[in-house]
């Protein structure tokens, strides 16, 4: 007993450090918050909004805490009467002075408030108490504001002079933001102003600016107020009049450094293309330019035209320059504008490498190498052509290399390959021509062609070759659509050892597919994802994709009479092919729970469900395509593919071999973690995972493996842990511990001696630990 007291007191008083009263002076007391509470004898509008707005005025923010300790406090404390050394860095890079009461001035913040009061309408006298509430060392406070009934809008008035820019304002009224009957809000007027700014700009008025609208606001009887919307009298002239593009200069050799080439433009299609015809067709530029001369300005065209073009991938900068056409004076009230479009290129070829330790989400890790070659615009159209060299040697991480059943097989793997990619920054669709002209973002067709070989230690050799075409748009900044009409996948199996053989005869399954392994797969993918938008609180993913092998051919077998062959299967220029169907989802949460976009301590969620449905020329689903389960990414407390099928666990013999029998048809996984900011790029989450994956059919070689919905969720492996992540950005370095808490088998009847290969729920011996790149979800 005395060893544990001796060592708690050290403890308590560093955690009482951390908490931060023992460095308030001893006549003030340590600010940890306020609150804030709006009553009225009258319904509130917004409620949980306007209580939002009043505590974003609420300074100074108290000291950051967690769990009740301020370990910033005490780094602070450890600089204090430094001017150098260990002590004094740490404060000044971690370290956060304490915030006193005497800090806070609750009149500037009941004044601030009184104004937003006053912002949403509540012009009858609002009130706004404050009171300190006092505990030992540390105090808060309560904010309390008193309002009457909100002011509402009776009447909505446009301008209603007869000029040009009034009858354009007018023709904007239909989509108003103010509503008749809706409370009084400064910042809806705000952002009308904004939207009828936005709607102008798009008629042509480049010179028009918000502060040239303003309001004039009547109050009624009963609470109302009409309002007036006004173009103010006393704007530039040149603000009053919408403008016509004139003259549009596209110059693709424009440089920051060297502005003294002089090159003579040619004209295409109206352009004045300032030409580099070594790297570019005048087309190319031209597709990707929404500024048309002789057209009205549009501030839509200018932001879709930016994106297009550095969209392209060929651009280091872009921008655009208008300015008045002097030549040619205004016509009919408008004026007009020339525009050069500026663009400076990247380097056109280059060579990049790198080592690399690679980590598979099928357990295996090792020393690797990439080499891409990237060439910015192979055939002077801003295609991209990139050819990659791969080599790995990896190795599967297991609990044991070997057991009393002999050595654990196929655990070293060595690849190497290379692949090219063209990717076309325009939709090939003969005879159509397809440009998207409504999206800011540049469509693309991409060709793909590769090869990888792959060899297993003391297992197998194989031979992937893949070729691909598809089509990838977007219409939104939310969205994504990717359609490959051909995703060709042939997987060659030779130079088997004679423990694969027989691994294959005793695995009927296995040996179906590793077989059919000449996939002709077309596939659709939509992604919807919300992280775009910074600001929001609450930010969604969604993917969605389906895919399909081998019905066409299956089809076209069929209608034109060819014969089944002594497997009873199809046959396609002389080789067997999958036939299936497969579907993959999933969604992510991710709600931020301060209310400051640069907090990043949220609740992240994620559920995936996937389903492949082999059938017709197939039994089961290519290797190459099913589901393993567990990982750094997956279900962290099981090493990769240690899960599954169902309650199948193996044993004897199969131990050796598990890696190649743990695959299934379906999956199903949910994710929830709570991350929370511990110090700068530094980061902290507790984190629940639980899955598992089922075969479609059964297969008596692995007993429990099949899907039933009656007992599919008790069939869930779970695993709960914590871990650290450093956060700088470009990189995440990710280390999760995570412990079994539930087995989708039964552990009370394992063989002796195979104890050590199956981890026991709720042990933190069997805990594993994952080191990683990047955030799991």
């Amino acid at each position: 007993m005395p060893s544990h007291s001796h060592t708690l007191i050290p403890l308590i008083l560093f955690l009482a450090g951390c908490s931060g009263t023992r460095f308030v002076p001893d006549n003030d007391k340590l600010y940890t918050g306020s609150s804030v509470k709006v009553t009225s004898p009258y319904p509130i509008p917004k409620e949980a909004e306007l209580t939002t707005e009043l505590e974003s005025v609420i300074t100074p923010k108290p000291n950051a805490s967690i769990l009740g300790l301020r370990p910033k406090l005490y780094f602070w404390h450890m600089g204090e009467g430094k001017t150098k050394g260990l002590g004094k860095w740490l404060a000044d890079k971690y370290g956060e002075a304490p915030v006193l009461l005497s800090q806070v001035d609750t009149q500037k913040v009941k004044n601030l408030m009184l104004n937003r009061l006053y912002n949403n309408g509540f012009f009858a006298s609002p009130q706004v108490q404050s009171k300190v509430v006092a505990k030992d060392r540390t105090a808060t406070i309560d904010y309390a504001a008193r309002v009457q009934k909100a002011y509402t809008i009776k009447e909505i008035h446009f301008p209603e002079r007869d000029t040009l820019i009034d009858r354009d304002i007018r023709r904007v009224q239909a989509g108003t933001l103010l509503k008749v009957g809706d409370p009084y809000n400064l910042n809806t007027l705000m952002a009308e102003r904004t939207r009828v700014d936005n709607a102008l700009k798009q008629n042509g008025y480049y010179y028009f600016a918000p502060d040239y609208l303003i309001y004039e606001v009547d109050s009624a009887e009963h609470n109302q107020v009409d309002i007036y919307l006004r173009v103010k009298g006393s704007i530039p002239k040149r603000a009053s009049k919408p403008y016509v593009l004139n003259r549009v200069t596209l110059n693709t050799r424009f440089g920051l450094t060297d502005t003294t080439e002089r090159v003579t433009p040619i004209i295409y299609r109206k352009y004045r293309y300032v030409p580099d015809e070594e790297v570019f067709k005048a087309k190319a530029i031209a597709n990707a330019t929404f500024l048309y001369p002789d057209s009205l300005y549009r501030r839509r065209r200018q932001d879709q035209t930016l994106s297009r073009l550095m969209s392209l991938g060929t651009f280091k900068f872009v921008d655009i320059q208008f300015r008045p056409a002097r030549q040619k004076p205004d016509s009919a009230g408008y004026g007009f504008l020339n525009a050069q479009v500026r663009m400076t290129q990247l380097k056109r070829k280059s060579l990049r490498a790198e080592i690399q330790l690679v980590q598979k989400t099928n357990g295996f890790t090792g020393p690797g190498f990439t080499a891409q070659f990237r060439n910015r615009s192979a055939f002077r159209g801003a295609e991209q052509l990139l050819l990659n060299f791969v080599g790995t040697f990896e190795r599967r991480q297991t609990r044991n290399t070997s057991t009393d059943n002999g050595p654990v097989l196929g655990l070293s793997s060595v690849e190497v390959g290379a692949n090219a990619q063209l990717l076309v920054p325009r939709l090939i669709t003969p005879p159509f021509d397809i440009r998207l002209k409504n999206s800011d973002f540049q469509p693309r067709t991409t060709f793909g062609a590769g090869y990888r070989y792959v060899e297993r230690r003391q297992f197998f050799q194989e031979d992937f070759f893949n070729l691909n075409y598809g089509y990838s748009w977007k219409t939104k900044i939310t969205n994504e659509q990717e359609l490959r009409p051909i995703d060709l996948q042939y997987i060659r199996l030779a130079n088997t050892e004679p423990e694969f053989d027989t691994l294959l005869l005793e695995r009927p399954f296995l040996a179906n597919s590793f077989r059919q392994q000449f996939i002709p797969a077309s596939s659709y993918r939509y992604t919807y994802n919300t992280q775009v938008y910074e600001q929001r609180r609450n930010q969604l993913y969604f993917s969605g994709m389906i895919e399909g092998s081998g019905n066409l051919a299956t089809g076209l077998s069929k209608l034109t009479g060819a014969s089944r062959n002594s497997n009873n299967r199809y046959e396609l220029i002389g080789q067997e092919y999958s036939q299936y169907t497969k579907v993959d989802l999933e969604y992510r949460n991710y709600f931020r729970i301060s209310p400051d976009p640069r907090s990043g301590n949220k609740i992240a969620t994620r559920v995936q469900l996937g389903l492949g449905m082999p059938y017709g020329n197939s039994d089961v689903l290519p290797y190459l395509k099913q589901y393993g389960m567990g990982g750094p990414n997956s279900v962290r407390a099981f090493a990769a593919r240690q899960l599954g099928p169902g309650s199948y666990r193996p044993t004897g013999n199969q131990l050796n071999t598990r890696f190649y029998d743990q695959v299934g048809d379906v999956r199903f996984e949910v994710n929830a973690e709570y991350r929370q900011d511990l110090f700068p790029y530094v980061k902290g989450a507790l984190f629940v995972d639980a899955g598992n994956i089922w075969l479609v059919n059964e297969d008596d070689t692995r007993p429990g493996s099949q899907f039933a919905a009656n007992r599919f969720l008790k069939e869930l492996a779970v695993g709960a842990g914590a871990g650290i992540r450093i956060d700088v950005q470009f990189l995440v370095i990710r280390l999760d511990f995570a412990v079994p808490m539930r087995l989708p088998y039964r552990i009370s009847n394992i063989p002796p001696g195979e104890e050590d290969e199956f981890p026991r729920p709720g042990k933190f011996q069997d805990g594993r630990l994952n080191l990683a790149i990047g955030y799991p979800f």
